[in-house]
């Protein structure tokens, strides 16, 4: 029979829990559900009728499908042979090529579109200057984001979020037992045979892992197609719909999509990988089966991934060329420098509620049997799957009372901490789980055994020896929060309550020609604070990193 380590501090943390989940999680879906399947006091599948029947959002509908599923399959024929040099070839430079490769995450699509907009819009940089050589005519500019933004879209995001898809395929690939693939080599198989018979089906977990990820983020990222104008999409729609909650039901339809959408695609890409086998006689790794590229092969391993991190980094590098623009409108490069863009730039984000929800989960469920443990666990781990968009609109939607110091409309500070604690939990949890799962309990139990309480033991013991990993999943919970587009742009409806993305937002917005840089210097001074981080973070979790990011 199953003896559950229950007292009564840690029932009461249990039940903690379960409120604040219930009041902040469960409590926002279920009032969405409500307002889409309930129609006059009945059930009625009505407004999801009138959402299909709509052209508007019909064609919403199908573009934010082929947007999430283009930058998927973009991300991952980028993904696969990147990965599959890194793990498989030994060659000069290759640690700084894999640091180079990550850079990408330290800026969101939503920052990178300005810069993106700047290079290739109609009458950006590059149009501007063929036609000063005299190769493009002024009235016949090239459309090079292609249907008012859409392939920008599409390519903006797929250079973003190959690094998440890059850190599961890599870490999947680099845990194949080595002697199967030369198994295989024995038997004759080569190149594609070899990559599809033996490694392909290796990786499939950790693929799938990255390609959901994927495909969700793209479906609702909501600050790429704002900056593009790109209108007709599922996510900006939500967006326009926020102001018409409490008198249009289109919105909560539309928002329950989605949610069951994810929801859908995670139990899918579970059940189908559930019924395979992935497990391995032993865990190679791939540093004693790694081949010595030859020269030929180091130079084209070298020009491949410095075009796709020249490419990535396009949007990063011009985001900070504007920043220091006094003005760059209609020329090729800006006309004038300065740094006064800088005088208004500000930062915002809070993370001590996800620290200490964060080290109580993540020691309970190394360290204790508690009741529906796997439960815990899968609440904990849901927000990576549930979109800020959804939460955001819950939130707007469910709090829409007199209660001033709840209600967004009056001072969405309180719910901005609260859904940047609950969106960027995981990242605690992780960091934390990980550094329990290394730390012996014998050092616990000793303590124990002197008669320490397990709160002092925690304390004196425990914590002290996961430290690096709780800063680790700290930073990168205060820097992720600090950028989330989705919470801020939504829930944020008061100019003295912006966050640093809704500011940008708002910046761009402006009738003003020095408007962009200054948006470009708030982005720059965010990509600096998230770079730091990601190093940090980096430096003290290893190849665990990439957990992070997997659901």
């Amino acid at each position: 029979m199953k003896r559950y380590d229950l007292n009564p501090a840690t029932a009461a943390f249990l039940t903690f829990l379960l409120t604040f989940f219930s009041a902040f999680l469960f409590y926002p879906v279920s009032f969405m559900l409500k307002g889409a399947f309930f129609a006059d006091g009945r059930f009625s599948l009505k407004y999801f009728s009138l959402l299909l029947e709509s052209p508007l959002q019909r064609e919403s509908i199908f573009n934010s499908f082929s947007v999430a599923f283009l930058t998927t399959a973009l991300t991952t024929l980028l993904t696969l042979p990147l990965a599959h040099w890194m793990t498989r070839f030994n060659f000069r430079g290759k640690m700084l090529l894999g640091g180079l490769l990550l850079v990408p995450m330290i800026m969101p699509p939503f920052v990178g579109a300005i810069g993106l907009n700047q290079l290739f819009a109609r009458f950006g940089s590059l149009n501007l200057f063929l036609m000063s050589l005299g190769i493009l005519k002024p009235d016949k500019p090239i459309d090079w984001l292609g249907q008012g933004g859409f392939w920008g879209i599409i390519v903006l995001q797929s250079m973003n979020l190959y690094p998440v898809m890059f850190l599961n395929v890599s870490a999947s690939m680099a845990n194949i037992d080595p002697s199967l693939r030369e198994s295989a080599q024995n038997l004759g198989a080569r190149g594609w045979r070899l990559f599809r018979t033996i490694t392909l089906p290796l990786i499939l977990p950790g693929y799938f892992a990255g390609a959901v990820i994927v495909f969700i983020w793209a479906f609702t990222d909501l600050g790429t197609p704002l900056i593009f104008g790109f209108s007709r999409l599922v996510p900006v729609q939500i967006f326009d719909a926020v102001n018409e909650v409490n008198t249009n039901p289109m919105g909560y339809a539309l928002v329950v999509f989605v949610l069951a959408l994810t929801l859908a695609l995670f139990l899918v890409s579970k059940r189908a990988l559930a019924g395979r086998r992935y497990e391995m006689m032993a865990r190679g790794h791939t540093g004693g089966a790694e081949v010595q590229a030859t020269a030929r092969q180091t130079v084209g391993i070298w020009m491949v991934l410095m075009a796709v991190i020249g490419l990535a980094l396009l949007p990063h590098l011009t985001v900070m060329a504007d920043s220091f623009a006094r003005q760059w409108f209609f020329s090729v490069l800006p006309g004038e420098w300065t740094a006064e863009n800088y005088s208004e730039v500000f930062g915002h984000g809070l993370t001590l509620l996800d620290l200490v929800l964060g080290v109580m989960i993540a020691w309970l469920l190394t360290r204790k049997r508690v009741p529906l443990a796997g439960l815990l666990d899968a609440l904990a781990m849901l927000p990576l799957a549930l979109p800020g968009l959804v939460l955001a609109f819950g939130y707007v939607a469910g709090f829409d009372f007199k209660m001033r110091w709840l209600n967004p409309r009056d001072n969405p500070t309180l719910l901005l901490i609260i859904s940047y604690s609950v969106r960027r939990l995981p990242y605690i949890v992780r960091s934390a789980y990980a550094g329990f799962q290394q730390t012996s309990v014998t050092l616990e139990e000793a303590s124990a055994n002197l008669g320490a309480s397990p709160m002092r033991t925690l304390g004196k013991i425990t914590l002290p020896l996961v430290m690096a990993n709780l800063i680790a999943g700290t930073i990168l919970t205060f820097s992720f929060a600090m950028l989330e587009v989705s919470d801020g742009l939504i829930l944020a409806m008061r100019e003295k309550y912006f966050p640093i993305t809704k500011m940008i937002w708002q910046v761009m917005g402006r009738i003003d020609p020095n408007a962009p840089g200054v948006a470009c210097a708030l982005g720059v001074v965010g990509m600096v604070i998230l770079t730091a981080s990601l190093l940090v973070a980096g430096r003290i979790l290893g190849k665990k990193t990439g957990q992070l990011f997997r659901v």
